[in-house]
């Protein structure tokens, strides 16, 4: 029997525990789903239908919320729900936070017991979101209002399942203080100068130049999302020189690629820019180092910022830049959205129908994306200042995969278990091998890398 990876797995015991005890919502004919007179019919109302303070302002419901922010459950959420109530007064709404999201959720998902409202976890394939979520709206309506490109990775066949709590830039946060510091006065823009600049400022500071944040383990699935949009400046790149490319990993030769993103870690840690040890790495403890001047840099979306930037006295110290790769001179960054809100699909009609309004209003009234250092998903939002140190760099969306190929990134990224943008598998794996005495060279990873890739992609039909 061929060996599974946990996502696999998780798509199956998805689908397993849908059909032995739920009912599926309908987005399918007769025919595809399968359940027949089982199905739950939609609701007939959409994200664009809604007028908020005027529509269903007398509704009842109490709404259970899955969530993956368990800083703010107290704070910023419970304000959130004052506000809301103002427009909704008999809408109540209860935040779990879930401290181990990504893996929980699956779990929750497969019993039923979640409640309300979640943030969709990345495992659920396209084509099975209308077994759990409920319809937001068709994407061409939505797309009147907010960023279509950012609608894409919760849609299926034009139809949204999920909206964008925000969206994150993908680039390297700082401490402007220590670059200063270490006499960097131009931010780094190839593999090689960004090298540089970590010997400067291990040589001329006390910082640790980078911080890997290794032992919290998530936080190095930040690598994977270097290696598309920003390493290449092909939007296309994912379904084109990744899912279906030949050898990806490869050298390039010229700085480009997931090769010159992931050597540029192994290169910093074989280098000694990093920290002594890499397993006693504390994520939480990190923010305040790197506010007080501690840390140099660290590998992290967007969303972070915020939070470094609050972490102590020198807010103003922290800053963004683009991830240090330039294509042909130029340099992009990729954009795509953050953890989706969506909706529980078996919900009862009146409980889906304020928690769309809710959605609604979080992605448009709350100023959470602004206040979290991310972009608004809302069309004409303005940028947070966070960002606006790399407002001139070409953001790159990842273009979507055609409809009969949804599911093949996920379908070559699970079997061939080299976990992007999920497990973080390559850069831990980076990690370890650059700190041992004799690991493996990047040669050797990116040899077995190749091999695994072409494997799975030979195993879903993907041929040079």
């Amino acid at each position: 029997m061929k060996k599974r990876t946990w996502k696999k797995a998780v798509a199956i015991s998805l689908t397993m525990a849908m059909s032995m005890s739920l009912a599926a919502c309908g987005n399918k004919s007769d025919s595809d789903s399968g359940k027949g007179d089982d199905k739950k019919e939609d609701v007939g109302v959409t994200l664009d239908s809604i007028k908020l303070g005027e529509d269903y302002t007398d509704i009842k419901a109490d709404l259970k919320f899955l969530t993956h922010k368990t800083d703010v459950v107290d704070t910023k959420f419970k304000d959130y729900i004052t506000e809301f109530q103002k427009m909704y007064p008999n809408v109540n709404i209860e935040y779990e936070g879930i401290t181990n999201y990504a893996d929980d959720i699956i779990t929750r998902l497969t019993t039923g017991d979640w409640g309300d409202i979640c943030m969709i976890p990345p495992s659920v394939d396209k084509d099975e979101l209308g077994n759990y979520f409920a319809k937001l709206g068709d994407k061409s309506k939505l797309a009147a209002t907010y960023d279509e490109r950012f609608l894409e990775q919760y849609s299926f066949e034009g139809t949204s399942y999920g909206a964008p709590s925000m969206v994150n830039v993908q680039g390297i946060v700082y401490n402007k203080k220590v670059f200063e510091q270490a006499g960097i006065n131009e931010l780094p823009k190839t593999p090689d100068e960004f090298l540089d600049a970590l010997d400067s400022i291990k040589s001329k500071t006390d910082a640790t130049p980078l911080y890997t944040n290794f032992a919290a383990g998530w936080t190095m699935t930040a690598w994977d999302a270097y290696i598309d949009g920003g390493a290449t400046g092909d939007p296309d790149f994912v379904n084109t020189g990744l899912t279906k490319g030949e050898n990806p990993f490869s050298d390039r030769g010229d700085g480009t690629g997931p090769y010159a993103v992931y050597n540029t870690l192994y290169e910093a840690v074989k280098r000694g820019y990093t920290e002594d040890d890499p397993t006693v790495t504390d994520w939480e403890g990190c923010k305040g180092m790197i506010n007080r001047g501690e840390i140099g840099c660290m590998a992290l979306g967007s969303w972070a910022i915020v939070q470094m930037q609050q972490a102590g006295d020198n807010g103003d110290d922290i800053s963004y830049m683009p991830f240090p790769i330039s294509v042909s001179g130029k340099q992009y960054i990729a954009a795509g959205g953050d953890y989706n809100y969506g909706i529980n699909c078996n919900s009862s009609k009146d409980n889906q129908i304020a928690a769309m309004c809710y959605i609604k209003w979080l992605v448009e009234k709350s100023g959470f994306a602004q206040s979290e250092g991310g972009l608004s998903v809302v069309l004409g939002d303005e940028v947070p200042a966070a960002l606006e140190t790399i407002s001139t760099i070409d953001f790159v969306v990842n273009n979507p995969a055609p409809d009969e190929e949804a599911t093949l990134f996920n379908d070559v990224n699970n079997e061939s278990e080299l976990g992007i943008n999920s497990s973080g598998a390559i850069p831990k794996e980076i990690v370890e091998q650059a700190t041992m005495s004799g690991g493996k060279t990047m040669e050797d990873m990116v040899k077995e890398w190749n091999e695994k890739w072409t494997a799975a992609q030979e195993e879903h039909g993907v041929t040079h």
